[in-house]
């Protein structure tokens, strides 16, 4: 089930393998005012652990939510806090 979020930005990390998907998503976060929503595409299915680690251990950050669909995985992060 999908719920539907106010997506900011999209970040295109198809083709990305380790670490990539989790550094540009970083670099994505930062740019992002509290409150905004980023969604990454991704195709590693490691993005699914590897980035919900990251926001897990990240204070400002919340991963809304993961889907998979198809063979993209899609990541909804917002920026809870500077």
């Amino acid at each position: 089930m999908t719920t539907e979020f106010d997506i900011t930005e999209t970040l295109d990390v198809k083709g990305e393998s380790c670490p990539m998907p989790v550094v540009k998503t970083k670099g994505a976060i930062d740019d992002l005012a509290v409150g905004e929503v980023l969604e990454v595409l991704a195709t590693d299915a490691g993005s699914l652990s590897d980035i919900e680690g990251w926001a897990d251990g990240t204070a400002g950050v919340e991963l809304l939510e993961q889907v998979e669909d198809g063979d993209v995985y899609k990541h909804y992060v917002e920026k809870t806090a500077e």
